[in-house]
């Protein structure tokens, strides 16, 4: 298993905005070949700031068919208007059980 863990910093004035859109857009990852789950976390301290995580069950299942899709193309064109700057996205694989 794969988690991509991605902050993302909200412009200012857009984050009612974006929750919303983000209802639709969680519809097409939770869609994708290799989803297992996902969380979208909302800052305490900082009101525009957000982190998600979603685990995938390989790296290409996010890297190649998610960001390859026809439905990424949706994705991007319901969420990426709201970042502020462009987030940076990296993956992380756990390397012991608690």
């Amino acid at each position: 298993m794969i988690t991509e863990i991605v902050i993302l910093n909200i412009r200012k004035g857009k984050s009612i905005a974006f929750e919303k859109s983000f209802e639709d857009a969680k519809n097409i990852i939770a869609s994708m070949k290799g989803y297992i789950e996902h969380e979208l976390l909302k800052c305490i301290e900082e009101e525009n700031k957000y982190l998600l995580i979603v685990r995938w069950e390989k790296i290409e299942d996010h890297t190649e068919g998610f960001r390859k899709s026809e439905e990424y193309k949706e994705w991007k064109k319901l969420l990426h208007h709201y970042y502020e700057p462009f987030p940076l996205v990296e993956h992380y694989k756990q390397i012991n059980e608690c």
